[in-house]
């Protein structure tokens, strides 16, 4: 009896086996991907997002022991003293203030030229203080006990001003204040009788044109014969207001 064998499957096996070999070789990633360590190329990666360069610290045996001066470069014991320490203040200020040419005194340490807009400064010592603040020199200047009779003698000398009763008032005419007080009515509630012939409101507009001000009119109505009577026809409605003075704010004034 013959035995009739199937050849596909090793036919498909050996087809997978020369596909795998055609693929490229998968390198190995196991140092990472292009780094060595991630946390350094994490560090890099911010540093060159941020616009900065990543910058290692010198080592402790190049960082010197040397204080600064104010040009940035080392000093000795010797610039510890006060002269030393005001000609370094100078130097800064006038390094703050811009160059030479532009400040006066800059490149000769002397102090500036006063002008009426420019008064000279307050005199400092020798370690950059001013005399009010040096203890010492105000006790120079004057001791305890001098300060003492300096504020006795200005004490005595302090006058106060009593108040004084007010001037009697010389005018006699109307006084637009107290009428106002008197009154109680809004403006334009009629109160005496007016004539209605026409042009009145004409007259009322050229009358109140000759007056500065409401309170002019008012006062010169009230010399007039006014409230009761208007001879000049500042008061046509008759309310006992000319020219639209109102007395509303005096009243507010006085608490009413």
């Amino acid at each position: 009896m013959t035995m009739i064998m199937d050849w596909r499957p090793g036919l498909a096996a050996l087809a997978l086996i020369g596909l795998a070999a055609c693929q490229p070789p998968v390198p190995d990633s196991g140092a990472g991907v292009g780094f060595g360590d991630y946390a350094e190329y994490q560090r890099q990666r911010e540093a060159q997002l941020s616009g900065r360069v990543a910058q290692s610290l010198p080592p402790a045996s190049q960082i010197s022991s040397e204080p600064l001066n104010a040009t940035g470069g080392t000093q000795s014991a010797a610039a510890d003293t006060p002269e030393a320490i005001a000609a370094q203040t100078r130097a800064a200020l006038d390094a703050a203030n811009g160059p030479a040419d532009f400040t006066p005194g800059a490149a000769t340490g002397e102090p500036l030229q006063a002008s009426p807009s420019n008064p000279p400064p307050v005199a400092v010592n020798s370690v950059g203080i001013s005399n009010e603040n040096d203890f010492s020199a105000v006790d120079e200047q004057r001791s305890i006990a001098e300060d003492k009779a300096l504020i006795e003698r200005n004490r005595a000398n302090y006058t106060q001003v009593q108040p004084e009763a007010l001037p009697t008032r010389t005018d006699t005419g109307p006084n637009i204040v107290a009428y106002a007080l008197q009154t109680t009515h809004n403006p334009g509630v009629s109160q005496y009788r007016r004539s209605n012939l026409p042009g009145v409101e004409g007259r009322f507009q050229r009358a109140c044109a000759k007056y500065a001000s409401p309170d002019l009119a008012q006062t010169d109505f009230l010399k007039s014969g006014g409230p009761e009577r208007d001879r000049k026809g500042v008061d046509p409605d008759g309310d006992g207001f000319a020219c639209q003075w109102d007395p509303r704010p005096f009243r507010k004034a006085a608490g009413g």
